[in-house]
């Protein structure tokens, strides 16, 4: 008699720090602190299971602080997100999932206390902390830290009754650097800069520029919200055009989460993010070894499915 056996180990943690603490209250003087911390872990293995499948192994590990500061009519805003996640399936290496590196910082003010309307500008940084592969292939790597790097600075107004729950910002002046710090990809033209300069003979007669700046409009949208009981929504919609070059041809960053609660320890979490960046070009490989044609822009998508266990520490 054969002997059919499946191990099957499926483990999701997720350790949750979530603190709203007044530091200092001084008439309208307050400072409150929230911080959130997660790590999830899958494992799956295999063994004389006839249906077929690959032993796997996968962590996410992610971490969203933020302090506000209000007095009066004046609020400063400031977060900072991170995220990271790895997987190993079978007989291949570890390979990246997710990478991220996002800071936040909005300052306003409101002429009275009446109004919804504050005078903002805003900061924001993003990045990623290791390489990325067009998986299989490890030979080139397609990203790396600081390539790219974004930053946008500009300033503008923005609505919400409670900013930290709906909010509308508008920014007609906003200045975005697009920051390309790896020669090889900077040389290649990678994600907008100006790409190197080569003879016939394929010598590099001048480098790729490792930065790239515009100025143009900004718009974005956060809300988050209690949908139906214990499913909560997170909204979150960036829109970017640039004055001088190909105005009207947006870049979108739209970010949708559901949370679902199931019970106080364990909840699920269904996402879906979409990117568009008209300054970075696809590139369709020829018959000829090592030549590419560089073809549009096309529509990034993610989407993100998670269980797991949470702890309020």
């Amino acid at each position: 008699m054969r002997f059919y056996l499946l191990f099957l180990i499926i483990f999701s943690f997720q350790v949750v720090k979530a603190q709203d603490s007044v530091v200092k209250v001084l008439d309208t003087v307050k400072w409150v602190q929230k911080s959130t911390a997660g790590l999830d872990i899958n494992e799956v293995t295999f063994v004389n299971w006839n249906a077929g499948g690959s032993n796997s192994v996968s962590a996410l590990f992610n971490i969203l602080s933020s302090l506000r500061y209000k007095k009066e009519n004046l609020i400063w805003k400031s977060s900072i997100r991170t995220r990271y996640g790895v997987n190993k399936q079978g007989n291949q290496k570890l390979r990246k999932t997710e990478d991220e590196l996002e800071l936040i910082s909005t300052i306003g003010y409101r002429k009275d206390t009446l109004t919804n309307w504050y005078y903002s500008g805003r900061f924001n940084f993003k990045t990623q902390y290791s390489n990325g592969y067009n998986y299989p292939n490890r030979d080139k790597s397609i990203s790396r830290f600081m390539a790219p790097g974004y930053l946008f600075i500009g300033g503008g107004v923005e609505y919400g009754k409670n900013l930290e729950k709906l909010s509308f910002y508008f920014s007609p002046l906003t200045f975005k650097g697009t920051f390309v710090l790896d020669q090889e990809l900077a040389d290649a033209g990678s994600f907008g800069v100006q790409a190197a300069v080569y003879d016939n003979l394929k010598n590099r007669i001048k480098k790729g520029e490792n930065a790239r700046t515009e100025m143009g409009v900004l718009i974005t949208n956060a809300y988050e919200t209690e949908v139906f009981e214990n499913i909560y929504v997170r909204n979150q919609l960036s829109l970017y055009t640039d004055y001088l070059n190909s105005f009207g041809n947006v870049d979108v960053d739209w970010e949708v989460v559901f949370d679902f609660k199931v019970n106080d320890y364990v909840k699920a979490t269904l996402g879906s993010h979409i990117k568009y960046d008209n300054d970075i070009k696809t590139q369709q490989e020829t018959a000829i070894v090592d030549v590419f044609v560089e073809r549009g822009a096309k529509l990034q998508w993610k989407q993100i499915l998670g269980v797991g266990v949470t702890m309020d520490l």
